[in-house]
């Protein structure tokens, strides 16, 4: 049974040596070059996403929500969408690097639109990017396709945006890792504390503090546990799987 259990949780990995194996017994001189490709882009990926990581979580220390919400949010307009594109363009690393990084701007209010900004313009005109692209192909051929890029990428934002609702986003990319928070109805004295320390958060209703399940968010987590220290019954409580 957790035999069954641990193949259920890594089907795609289960996959990917069923067809290396398959490969290996068809032609086995392709395998042997896609294993070592294979360990390559694995090799690079334990040297970059550390890092990456550790930037992710610097930025999320020492940038303020609200700096976030003010130039990459939903009102920041196209001064945001041009910051976004600049981020873009002067990242270092490979595209997958990008990943974290979105995923933390976004839950700290960062806009659907800019995301895909970021992540667009990190893939395809990265500044290292264009200095090669003008050493091989020319200055013309570049600007060229820098700014029909650029186009494109702003249409595709637009109607991301349109399409995809940020709340919806945060919840089901949060679900699954982020901490359960629950408020005890029995002990809520409907005191309004934790509204007033965080209404994005919590609501009242019928005299008593709900929680809104979207707001769960790594951003909000920091102000979350201030509310649990805060609450006078400790009807707030929050578990971690």
């Amino acid at each position: 049974m957790k035999a069954k259990t641990i193949l259920k949780k890594n089907k795609l990995l289960v996959l990917v040596a069923l067809v290396y194996m398959g490969l290996f017994i068809v032609m086995p001189e392709k395998a042997s070059l896609a294993i070592k490709n294979s360990v390559y882009y694995l090799i690079e990926m334990f040297e970059v996403l550390p890092v990456i990581f550790l930037l992710t979580v610097v930025i999320e220390a020492m940038i303020p929500k609200e700096w976030i919400i003010k130039h990459f949010g939903e009102k920041s307009g196209f001064l945001g969408n041009i910051l976004s594109l600049i981020l873009g363009s002067i990242s270092a690393g490979p595209i997958y690097a990008a990943f974290p990084i979105s995923k933390m701007l976004l839950t700290k209010g960062a806009s659907v639109p800019n995301i895909v900004i970021i992540l667009s313009s990190w893939a395809v005109i990265k500044i290292p990017m264009l200095a090669n692209e003008v050493k091989f192909l020319g200055v013309s051929f570049m600007g060229v396709r820098w700014v029909l890029t650029v186009i494109a990428i702003l249409v595709m934002a637009w109607l991301t945006g349109k399409l995809i609702n940020r709340k919806e986003l945060l919840v089901s990319i949060t679900d699954k890792a982020k901490p359960k928070v629950g408020i005890n109805l029995d002990y809520c004295i409907g005191c309004g504390i934790c509204v007033k320390m965080l209404p994005e958060v919590y609501e009242m209703i019928d005299q008593k503090a709900f929680i809104r399940l979207e707001q769960v968010i790594p951003g909000n987590m920091v102000l979350i546990h201030k509310t649990v220290e805060k609450c006078p019954t400790q009807a707030i409580s929050i578990n971690v799987d």
